[in-house]
């Protein structure tokens, strides 16, 4: 079985500047286990666990998946509860493009067998999830730039592959759609 997902990369620079800022949470009393800047993305599907020999019909069906260019403008770090987060995201925003795009990869997908997320899309790149809270948590969110990262030009998403191992997950992009 292979473990995947789609998703939207981040630039480098953006994802380095992500990772620099995230520094500032590590004072801060509650247990947290932060994403490797280089693996920052936005998730479009989680798929779970697949048989390997339906990735390239996962693939092909992702091909079809028509949008026009974008801009995504990257929030700065937050939680996802003011008073006791469990995951530590930016947020984006954008003209309701990245919705869109989220809902034609679902959609794509359904023929295959894939039931579409029940929950409203919500696009945030995760920085952190929150293992154990504590209060100096969001003390350390408050003192943290009030800035976003500013926006990017969206034209491709990804399918990729989820390796988990002890020092955390390897991704390796399996397919690349360009638009």
């Amino acid at each position: 079985m292979v473990r995947t997902f789609v998703a939207v990369d981040l630039p480098g620079e953006m994802r380095a500047r992500i990772g620099e800022a995230a520094q500032g949470l590590r004072g801060s009393e509650a247990r947290l286990t932060f994403v490797d800047p280089a693996l920052i993305h936005v998730t479009l599907a989680f798929l779970g666990e697949v048989e390997p020999d339906r990735l390239p019909a996962i693939a092909g069906a992702l091909t079809d998946v028509r949008q026009d260019p974008f801009e995504l403008d990257v929030g700065p770090i937050v939680g996802n509860s003011r008073s006791s987060p469990r995951t530590i995201w930016c947020g984006t925003s954008d003209d309701g493009s990245l919705g869109v795009l989220a809902r034609a990869v679902a959609d794509a997908l359904v023929p295959l067998g894939f039931v579409p997320e029940r929950r409203p899309f919500r696009g945030h790149a995760t920085v952190a999830r929150v293992k154990s809270f504590h209060p100096s948590l969001l003390r350390r969110l408050r003192a943290l730039p009030g800035d976003g990262f500013g926006p990017f030009r969206v034209d491709a998403f990804q399918l990729k592959k989820s390796t988990l191992g002890p020092a955390g997950p390897v991704y390796e992009t399996l397919a690349e759609v360009r638009f």
